[in-house]
């Protein structure tokens, strides 16, 4: 079994809530724009995925990122990701188990 780069499949749901006049759907595009170029610079990983969109709730108006990403630094993403709103729904696998065939 050969060794995996990248251990951690890490994913995760941000919120963040929009301001007046500012466009979700532009926020959005926005961040995944600046998540992705700072990730990939700064994180080393692969297989990275990252969507944007917008949608509201009771808070208000919002741009939603999903993101998925193997790395060996998982923690630094989700810090990292902090910093631009809420996020949830995080997943940290560690794909070394799983290959082994233990829960991950």
């Amino acid at each position: 079994m050969e060794p995996l780069e990248f251990r951690y499949d890490t994913q995760l749901l941000l919120d963040q809530y929009v301001t007046d006049g500012v466009d979700p759907d532009d926020l959005a595009d926005d961040l995944t724009d600046e998540i992705r170029e700072y990730v990939l610079t700064n994180i080393k990983g692969d297989s990275m995925v990252i969507a944007g969109d917008s949608g509201e709730d009771v808070n208000g108006e919002k741009a939603i990122i999903k993101l998925h990403y193997h790395t060996n630094e998982p923690w630094d993403v989700l810090s990292y990701c902090r910093t631009h709103g809420e996020i949830y729904d995080i997943v940290v696998e560690d794909m070394d188990r799983q290959q082994r065939g233990l829960m991950g």
